[in-house]
Formats: structure tokens, sequence, C-alpha cells
């Protein structure tokens, strides 16, 4: 096995080999178009190829980054009109876009892996690529590594962050923090003054978004943490994890958050809530609905008797998906297309 990246950071395994492919660029278009470039004259070189970048002349493309033009009609919704305005002029967005569509129509596409329903439909619907061409392969997690037992660390983060040990805690893990929505998740829990919650990310407008909850005067209930090296502690001491994401095909940390007992605040945009039965594992809404947040979580919170089911369902679901199960569905859908 190959790999080819312009750059790795988790050492070098046995079982694979790493090609370096950094031609010169400038700006960022420049940059994934250089690459586009330099990995393609490669792709004759190999029996089977699969891109996780929107690289037209792969046989296999995983969309784990979900649909691109997807993403900007999400997008949409937040943007002035200035903001758009500037994505319209953006050549960036432009050479995504039509890269996109050129992979999606290619003749040489054999198989995409999609990650949620809301990829595949949108795939099928916005390009026309068939049903059997379109494999729905759910994100693995490591369900021994993700575990209810986490709760070992409860007490000692909710000491660190001086929140009660018996007080509600919803966990946010993302980075860009305007697409994971992090303003719906903290005007969600103005009306619950029991409700404490972690955010776990990183973005340049950090500042903002505390400044936000300071106005709306609920900034001793939130704990900004920036980025964790270990996300698990954080599971471990919470209750439920809200992410009213904009648009994310299918976000590891639900996955993780699943594994570990955290019931899921979520939107439908959010690959995820394939997985989501209302009220028994979580709770669906629109990334901008802040009334059907604050319902959810009402309810939530009305329900503390019945934590402990919510917590057994949320770990129920995730335990189908280890990486092992992942793995096995990879290689079949490999054989499959080497053997056709």
């Amino acid at each position: 096995m190959t790999l080819l990246a312009r750059e790795w950071q988790n050492g070098v395994d046995g079982a694979w080999h790493h090609e370096k492919i950094d031609p010169r660029y400038s700006g960022r278009l420049g940059r994934d178009r250089g690459f586009a470039r330099a990995a393609q004259r490669r792709f004759g070189d190999f029996d089977l190829v699969q891109s996780h970048e929107r690289i037209p002349g792969a046989a296999i493309f995983r969309a784990g980054d979900g649909v691109h033009a997807g993403w900007l009609e999400q997008q949409a919704r937040v943007l002035t009109m200035a903001g758009q305005f500037r994505r319209f002029l953006s050549p960036y967005h432009h050479y995504l876009l039509a890269a996109e569509k050129e992979m999606f129509r290619h003749p040489a596409l054999r198989l995409v892996i999609c990650n949620s329903k809301i990829v595949r439909n949108d795939i099928a619907e916005r390009f026309g690529v068939a049903q059997d061409k379109l494999v729905l392969v759910y994100n693995g997690v490591d369900t021994t590594a993700f575990h209810p037992s986490l709760t070992q660390h409860r007490a000692r983060i909710r000491r660190t962050w001086d929140i009660p040990n018996d007080a509600p805690l919803l966990a946010f893990v993302g980075s860009g923090f305007a697409r994971k929505g992090v303003v719906t998740a903290l005007e969600a829990i103005l009306p619950h003054p029991e409700l404490h919650l972690l955010v776990v990310g990183r973005d340049k407008s950090a500042v903002r978004y505390r400044r936000h909850a300071e106005k709306l005067g609920i900034a001793p209930r939130v704990h900004f943490l920036d980025v964790v090296q270990d996300v698990k502690p954080i599971y471990g001491a919470s209750d439920a994890l809200i992410l009213p994401t904009l648009y994310d095909p299918f976000p590891n940390v639900c996955v993780e958050a699943l594994a570990c007992g955290l019931p899921l605040f979520t939107s439908q945009m959010c690959g995820a809530a394939d997985w989501i039965l209302e009220g028994r594992n979580g709770w669906i809404n629109d990334a901008l609905d802040v009334e059907g947040y604050r319902h959810a979580i009402g309810e939530w919170l009305g329900r503390g008797h019945d934590w402990r089911a919510l917590r057994a369902a949320a770990r129920a679901t995730a335990e189908p998906y280890t990486l092992g199960a992942m793995a096995l569905e990879l290689e079949a859908l490999y054989a499959r297309v080497l053997t056709s």
C-alpha cells in the first residue's frame, strides 16, 4: 500500500509506503491544485486508487468531508450579503466545485464511500451518481477506549473547572465554532440555570464567543478549554454532547460520545442523525433552531430518572461500529472492485 500525501505526522507503519507529494505553490488554491495534478500523474502506477480529496480519476472516493456544494448552501444561511459576495468571488471555491463535479462524473470512478445518508443522498441527487456506486460505511470507533467507564474522570475534571459534581453538564467538542454551532449551544442553555457547558475546540474568533456568553449572562456556566490532547476525560465528566452543526457529514466526536454513553443533541445536517432515535439516545433539531434545542434539553433534564437508560441506549448505538468492523467492510469493497 502506498500513501500519497503532502505530509504525515504519525510515524511510519511497516505496511505502508509513504510518498511525499509537495509541489511548490502559492495560496491554498495553488496548494490543492498542485497536489491534485501531481497525484493524478501517479494514479496509473497502482492497481486501485482511493482518494480522500476531490481529485478526478481515482477509482474510489471516500466522501468524508461530504459535498462542498452542500456545505456552501448551509453556510449561506449564516453569512451576511457581503460574506456571500466575497465567497462568490473566491477562486478557491470555484475550483473545488468544478473539481467535485468532474470527479463524480469521471468515467474512472467506480465507487463512492459515504459515511452518512445525507452525503449519499446528496451525491445521488446533485450529480446523478448511480445508487450501486454509492456505499454507506459509517465511521468506526474504538469501543474499548471510548467507554462509559470514563466516568472515572468525572470528579477530577469537574473540580478543575469548578463544576458541581451533581450539575448537569453538556460537552461541545469541535473546532470552527461558526460551522459547529457554538452560538446555538450557548443560547440553548440560557433558560436552564443549573446546566453547565464545556466547549472544547479552537476558533480564531474564540474571544467573540466568550463575549457572547458574557452578554447572555451565562459566562460562569460556560467553560472554554481550547483544544485538549485527550478528549476522553471530557466525555467522562459530561452527561451529554451538543453539536448543533450547520454541516458535518459524520463527526467522529459523535461516535466517540455515543460510545461513552452520552446522549446526543445535534442537527439534521449532521451524519450522526442517522443513528438518533428521538428521545431514546438523543434529539435532533435544525442547526439554528435555538428554541428547539432549549425544549429538547428541558425534556432531557426533566427525565433525570431515565438518564441511565438514555446512556445505555447511546452506548448500544455505537457498539456495533468498531474499527475492526469498519476495516472488514472496506476490505470487502476493495475485493469487490478489484475482482469485478
